[in-house]
């Protein structure tokens, strides 16, 4: 079967690969498709921890095609999205339930072969049922999502919330909608991509702003900013140390700001503590999805969620290499991997 493989930081590679076996506790899927997340571009350069060489994709769904002896609640044939986060559920951490803290987690597409390939192997516990009619590219969006729901979970977004969302990336946009789901009225994505822009007003953004037109913090918070004073909740969903410093200015005094987006492993950014206590700014990070993959997984099955809009293109396995190791292009959401292609 075909993969696409890091071998080393900076060397991806697609190439034929032993299909592999399942083992009594697994499931064999055939992948339909596997989102390019920010977090691959991560590994490729050697910013974030991993273990090659290993088959990448973390962001997938698919057909089990094949089912351990121990396992049970699964048949041939049917459609499946992946938690790739696997904790060991012994640590201090999981038995206080921070799965996503476990100190032996080992993710699907990081640390174990993932779904850039024909055929990725699923523990079946990490395993969620989709329905058969679903859209198959729709599937993908699970883990993205369970990431976000993760982050507005720690948000406490209220009824009548005000919120800042920075970033219009698949992240940011899948923020935009939990934002109106989760109650509030008032939900502005700040971005420098007009399409972007256009697509959160489609999504339920109330308002955006253009970085280019001036500077962000006043456009918002400013006497005649959209929000005076600031709002009640910023997510960051960018990555970027602008950006996070940014979430800590916008949010007003006793809100939330909420780190979501993924920056490079080594970089730092400057706050100013001082500022933070004497306007009690509650700064939170969000990582991974701790028990939040089923509820996203129903989410897309019932539609809730728009991902659709959100696919920017769907490219092959030979094609993959070239999307990862390339930065996205011009109001590029999401592009999907498609082994069938």
């Amino acid at each position: 079967m075909k993969a696409m493989r890091l071998e080393a930081t900076g060397k991806l590679f697609t190439r034929e690969v032993e299909k592999p076996r399942p083992g009594p506790e697994d499931l064999l899927v055939k992948v339909e498709a596997c989102g390019v997340c920010g977090t691959d571009r991560h590994l490729y350069h050697g910013e974030f921890p991993c273990t090659p060489p290993v088959t990448l994709g973390h962001e997938f769904s698919g057909i089990v095609e094949e089912i351990g002896s121990a396992v049970s609640g699964f048949a041939i044939g049917d459609r499946i999205t992946g938690d790739p986060n696997i904790a060991c559920g012994r640590c201090s951490q999981c038995v206080n339930g921070r799965v996503n803290l476990c100190r032996n987690l080992r993710a699907i597409g990081i640390h174990r072969d993932g779904g850039f390939a024909d055929y990725v192997v699923v523990p079946n516990k990490q395993a969620f049922l989709l329905p058969a009619d679903l859209n198959p590219m729709h599937g993908a969006f699970c883990e993205p999502l369970a990431c976000c729901l993760h982050g507005i979970d720690l948000a406490e977004i209220k009824a009548g919330s005000s919120v800042v969302v920075l970033g219009g990336g698949v992240i940011g946009l899948l923020t935009v909608q939990l934002a109106r789901l989760a109650g509030a009225t008032t939900v502005i994505l700040v971005t420098r991509q007009a399409a972007r822009r256009k697509l959160a007003a489609e999504l339920g953004a109330t308002a955006s702003v253009d970085p280019a037109a001036g500077d962000v913090i006043a456009q918002i918070t400013g006497d005649t900013g959209l929000v005076p004073g600031g709002v009640d909740v910023v997510m960051e969903c960018a990555g970027v140390g602008e950006t996070v410093v940014q979430a800590t200015k916008i949010v007003r005094p006793g809100g939330t700001a909420v780190i979501l987006g993924v920056m490079a492993q080594g970089e730092t950014v400057s706050i100013e503590p001082f500022d933070l206590l004497f306007r009690e700014v509650k700064l939170v990070t969000s990582f991974i999805n701790p028990f939040t993959h089923r509820r996203a997984a129903d989410m897309i099955a019932t539609g809730r969620i728009e991902v659709e809009k959100l696919i920017s293109r769907k490219v092959t396995l030979d094609e993959a290499p070239h999307v990862v190791t390339h930065p996205p292009q011009p109001g590029e959401v999401k592009v999907l991997v498609v082994p069938g292609l």
